[in-house]
C-alpha cells in the first residue's frame, strides 16, 4: 500500500520548531508517511501579497490532510506597512490564512480536547473543605463552529450607502447609531445558519455518545443574543430530546461559564459553541491543564479534508533564540488527533502514553512547566529545550 502524504505547513515563528520535532516523534512511533511542505504565513504575505498561496490550497485539495504549525497575524495597517514596496499599490488587504483555509475547505467542525496529565506542575488546583488542596481531573472536549459567527469575515468600516441603509431599516440600529456619521461606523456581523449549527451540534452529541460523556453543554448567550445563540439553543433542545435523551443538555452563558471555570471543571464533558465563544472557552479550559503548550485542535470538513494544529500562536519573540525553548506537546498532541482521524488510533495511543510518562516522571520539563519566564537562557538553568522534550517522548516510545 502506498504511503499517505501529509501536507506540512510550518507557518511562522515557532511553528517550524514544534512541527519538526513532531515529525521526529511520528517517525519514532512507527507511523509511515510522505511529507510535502506547503507555503503559508507572514513571509508569503510580505513577498507575494498572499499568506495562503494557491499552490498550498492545491496541495491540500490533493492530499486532504494537513499538519499546521503557527501563524502570525497583525492589524490591517501594520500588515500593509510590511508589504513589499512593489505590492503596496495593489489594494491588497491581509486576512488570516488559517481562517482562509477554514472557509475555503469548509473546515466547519473544530474539536479542542483539554485533558489533565497526571504530574503536570501546571495543573489547576483549588482549596476544598478544610483548606484541603484539590486537583480536579479535567476531561473536556470543546466543539467550536469554525466558519460562521464573528469570524465569518462579513465586515465593513465606513460601509457603503447600500449596506448602511440596510442596517438603518433595523429600529435598534437606527436608535443607537442613526445619528453617528457613516464614516465613523464599523460593523462586524455574527451570522449563524441552521445547516452548520446542526452539524456542530450533531458532532458534539455524537462524540459524547461514542466516548461516554454524560453531558453536552451549550455555551452561548441566548438571553441576550437572541437570534443566533437563541437559534442554536432551540436546535440543541430539539436534538437532545429527539435523538440523545440519555445525554444531559446543559445551557451556560459564556460570561458565567468563564466565572464557573475554576469552580467545578471536572463536571463538564463536551462543550459546544459558536466560533468566538468556542475560542474563548477552549482557551479557558486549556489554562486548567497547563496552558497553550498543551492545547491541541483538529478541524475538518464533511468532505474529509482536515487540518491539525496547536492553538498557540507563532510567538515570534522566541523564534530567533539559538536553541528553541517552546513546549512541543500541543503540536505532538495535534498530530495524535490526526492519527485518530486517519484511523491510526493505536499509534496515537502509544504516543499519548509516552507523553503521559514523561510528564508524570517529571525529569524533563520545558520552561513553562518549570514556571520560568521565556528567556533565551532557560535551558542553561535547567529547562528542557523543544528538542529535549521530543527526545524524552521518543525515549519512552
Amino acid at each position: 500500500m502506498a504511503k499517505r502524504t501529509i501536507v506540512t505547513m510550518p507557518g511562522d515563528g515557532i511553528g517550524k520548531a514544534v512541527l519538526d520535532e513532531t515529525l521526529r516523534v511520528l517517525e519514532a512511533s512507527g507511523f509511515e508517511a510522505d511529507y510535502v511542505e506547503g507555503d503559508i504565513g507572514w513571509e508569503f504575505w510580505k513577498k507575494e501579497g498572499n499568506p495562503l498561496p494557491e499552490r498550498t490550497i492545491k496541495l491540500l485539495e490533493k492530499h486532504k490532510i494537513g499538519l499546521f504549525g503557527a501563524i502570525t497575524s497583525k492589524p490591517k495597517d501594520e500588515a500593509f506597512d510590511e508589504l513589499s514596496d512593489e505590492l503596496k499599490d495593489k489594494s491588497l488587504v491581509y486576512s488570516s490564512p488559517i481562517v482562509g483555509l477554514r472557509q475555503h475547505f469548509n473546515l466547519e467542525i473544530c474539536a479542542r480536547p483539554c485533558k489533565t496529565y497526571k504530574g503536570n506542575p501546571l495543573n489547576f488546583i483549588r482549596r476544598g473543605k478544610g483548606d484541603e488542596v484539590e486537583e480536579p481531573l479535567v476531561d473536556v472536549v470543546i466543539f467550536r463552529q469554525n466558519t460562521e459567527g464573528l469570524y465569518g469575515g462579513v465586515e465593513w468600516s465606513n460601509p457603503s450607502e447600500k449596506v448602511y441603509d440596510a442596517f438603518m431599516t433595523h429600529p435598534k440600529f437606527k436608535l443607537n447609531f442613526g445619528k453617528t456619521p457613516k464614516e465613523e461606523v464599523s460593523i462586524s456581523t455574527r451570522i449563524f445558519t441552521k445547516e452548520r449549527t446542526y452539524n456542530i451540534l450533531k458532532e458534539a452529541f455524537e462524540h459524547a455518545k461514542k466516548y461516554g460523556y454524560k453531558s453536552v453543554t451549550l455555551c452561548e448567550k441566548p438571553n441576550v443574543i437572541r437570534e443566533t445563540s437563541g437559534m442554536m439553543y432551540k436546535m440543541a433542545l430539539e436534538m437532545q430530546k429527539n435523538d440523545y435523551p440519555n445525554i444531559e443538555l446543559w445551557n451556560t452563558n459564556i460570561d458565567a461559564q468563564m466565572m464557573w471555570l475554576t469552580k467545578n471543571p471536572e463536571d463538564y464533558g463536551v462543550i459546544v459553541a459558536g466560533n468566538m465563544f468556542g475560542d474563548i472557552v477552549s482557551d479557558g479550559f486549556a489554562g486548567l491543564i497547563g496552558g497553550l503548550g498543551f492545547a491541541c485542535s483538529a478541524q475538518w470538513s464533511k468532505e474529509g479534508i482536515a487540518v491539525f494544529e496547536p492553538t498557540h500562536g507563532s510567538a515570534p519573540k522566541y523564534a530567533d533564540y539559538e536553541t528553541s525553548i517552546v513546549n512541543p506537546i500541543a503540536m505532538i498532541e495535534s498530530a495524535c488527533m490526526m492519527l485518530d482521524f486517519i484511523d491510526e488510533k493505536s499509534i496515537a495511543k502509544k504516543i499519548r502514553i509516552a507523553i503521559a510518562a514523561v510528564i508524570e516522571e517529571g525529569k524533563v520539563r520545558t520552561y513553562d512547566m518549570k514556571k520560568m519566564r521565556g528567556k533565551a537562557d532557560v535551558v542553561n538553568n535547567g529547562a528542557a529545550s523543544t528538542k529535549e522534550m521530543a527526545d524524552a517522548i521518543i525515549a519512552k516510545l
